[in-house]
């Protein structure tokens, strides 16, 4: 029997996208999938959700602490209704000082936010992943500093988590250029730099993914596909907390947005019943 945690990193698809309806909504049906499927070979693990969002940026580290926490809405251009969204499911401030008190012992410094609300980058894959909103989710943020080498070492911090039930899951995009997402230009940089993806975190040995990750600017059309890396840092992490484990694909498109590549991955494996 294995009870230890796996940890993921998901690539989250666009805006409020699970409370829309038509092309735009359908775009996500494989997400959607994957995350069911997630749900699925879960069972009933996870008794919190840690997810560390490329929506949300600081100087340094915080970690939302209410216990009721609200709604951002950091996204323009949807319906009027997804401004009034509500994503239910409770905090919990004993997670977040637990993970204070990881992050302490290892050295790096981070304040509890009772005040911050669940981003998209939070809520679009809770959503489908746990839409009974009654698992307590806490929300941990990236440091704008965006350097790998801090935020794999940050995982390595909170892995103790994984034993105690915690799901831990980055959350971002593996392609994020907003400019060439919606046009052929995209389709080639994020085809070659989820290819080299695939090659670093699934086909490469664990002790081969971490340096390759430290220079990931250096992947081909790694530039081209991230111009900046907020919604790719959250993958250090998850990583960085199953450092030692395999890597495996939960999540492939082809043709996100038209023809855009995206991808999901799961690191380490999943519990197993005794």
């Amino acid at each position: 029997m294995t009870t230890r945690l796996p940890t993921y990193f998901i690539s989250h698809g666009g805006g409020p996208w699970p409370y829309l309806d038509g092309p735009f909504r359908r775009a996500f049906d494989q997400l959607e999938q994957s995350l069911v499927d997630i749900r699925r070979e879960l069972g009933d693990a996870p008794r919190a959700v840690l997810v560390i969002s490329g929506h949300w940026e600081e100087d340094g580290f915080a970690i939302s602490s209410g216990e009721q926490p609200g709604m951002v809405y950091d996204y323009s251009g949807f319906p009027e209704h997804t401004y009034s969204i509500r994503y239910k499911a409770p905090g919990s401030p004993e997670l977040a000082r637990r993970v204070q008190d990881l992050l302490r012992t290892g050295g790096v410094q981070a304040r509890l936010d009772p005040e911050r609300g669940y981003d998209h980058g939070t809520f679009s894959i809770l959503k489908p992943l746990y839409p009974g909103e009654d698992i307590p989710v806490v929300q941990l943020s990236i440091d704008r500093s965006y350097d790998p080498k801090l935020h794999l070492q940050l995982g390595r911090l909170l892995a103790p988590l994984r034993d105690e039930g915690v799901l831990i899951i980055g959350s971002g995009l593996s392609y994020h250029n907003l400019r060439e997402a919606r046009g052929p230009e995209g389709r080639e940089p994020s085809r070659v730099f989820d290819a080299w993806l695939h090659e670093t975190v699934v086909a490469a040995t664990p002790a081969e993914r971490t340096p390759r990750l430290l220079d990931w600017e250096r992947a081909p059309s790694a530039r081209a596909a991230h111009p900046e890396e907020d919604h790719l840092i959250p993958l250090m992490v998850a990583v960085g907390a199953a450092e030692s484990e395999a890597g495996a694909v939960v999540y492939h498109q082809k043709d996100l947005f038209g023809g855009i590549t995206a991808s999901s991955f799961r690191f380490g494996q999943v519990p197993t019943a005794p």
